[in-house]
């Protein structure tokens, strides 16, 4: 399988607000294809609604921003199809009851009934079944998952995975669609200092595989490119700024200041339903995609919307990887 090329993110002025307030706001990145981009910042600090917006989930309020080449808002169609999900609380959960063979079984199916051309299906059952093996072990080789060390093997139900076991399942599921972009939240939540080394050991693997990455955490690596959300401030206005993100080390892209003026991250609003806040928060995306199901679900496509509606919404968030 070719490694993809990674999309460039750029962002100036970037702001998502909700009925609560600013999520997010003057937020400013530059990143080369490739890159490793941490989204620092305590948690209620926008950081979830940030990764949202840039991979076409959310719809952004304010500024401008690009995604390999395609502009947000305008596209988000478009950047759902180059990005791909891992672990997003509420948005992209593992059903712990399926086992890993199952949850890749299933994207592989999903992968091949919305993403294959005539072509593509037209050519016979086996060498089918050959590419898409073929994808499944890169994917698997890419995020470090060795079944033969699960407790079960393949057969191990997610409820039993270790939790850094279980984001490297996320992480290869995610990559069995070969996105250019990768979304990555929480990624070093409820890890030891050994594991969260081998999280992010896992995430520059897939940077430098040609994927660009983005992971929302607690504390940024050093050599990663560094976007700092705030909590937000009483008073804050429209030129209001945060902290300044930083770069420390030679890894591809450079990152301006980011700010997050708002109150309300996807996980922390709307009576504790990481759904209901997400539909609080966001505005319809644009022309209709298949939005993919949680279990294989055929998914209906989504019209044009452009107000903020709950129908809209939901549809956007519904993803568990690429639509």
């Amino acid at each position: 399988m070719e490694s993809p090329h990674g999309a460039a993110v750029a962002a100036d002025g970037f702001g998502l607000k909700g009925p609560r307030g600013w999520a997010f706001r003057g937020v400013g990145i530059e990143a080369a294809p490739g890159s490793l981009v941490a989204i620092e910042g305590p948690s209620g600090s926008g950081r979830t609604c940030l990764l949202l917006a840039l991979t076409g989930r959310m719809r952004p309020s304010e500024g401008r921003a690009e995604v390999g080449g395609l502009e947000l808002p305008r596209r988000m169609a478009a950047v759902r199809r180059i990005s791909a999900l891992g672990p997003v609380p509420g948005v992209s959960d593992l059903d712990p009851a399926l086992t890993v063979a199952e949850h890749l079984r299933e994207r592989a199916l999903l992968q091949r009934r919305f993403d294959g051309s005539l072509r593509a299906l037209l050519r016979p059952r086996a060498e089918r079944a050959a590419k898409a093996r073929g994808r499944v072990d890169r994917a698997l080789e890419m995020a470090g998952l060795d079944m033969a060390t699960l407790p079960k093997q393949e057969r191990t139900a997610v409820r039993d995975l270790e939790r850094l076991e279980e984001l490297r399942l996320s992480v290869a599921l995610a990559l069995i669609g070969r996105p250019r972009l990768l979304a990555v939240d929480d990624m070093d939540l409820k890890l030891s200092d050994a594991d969260r080394a081998e999280a992010w050991a896992l995430l520059r693997t897939v940077a430098g595989g040609g994927t660009t990455v983005l992971a929302v955490c607690s504390q940024a690596p050093q050599d990663a490119t560094v976007v700092r959300t705030t909590p937000a401030q009483a008073g804050d206005g429209p030129g209001a700024a945060g902290a300044p993100a930083e770069k420390s080390s030679p890894m591809p892209g450079t990152t301006r200041a980011a700010t997050a003026d708002g109150s309300a991250e996807v996980a922390d609003a709307a009576a504790g339903t990481p759904g209901a806040a997400a539909v609080a928060q966001a505005q319809a995306g644009d022309a209709g995609e298949p939005a993919e199901a949680t279990h294989a679900a055929e998914a209906m496509p989504r019209g044009d919307h452009k107000d903020t509606t709950e129908e809209g919404a939901a549809d956007a968030l519904a993803e568990t990887g690429r639509a």
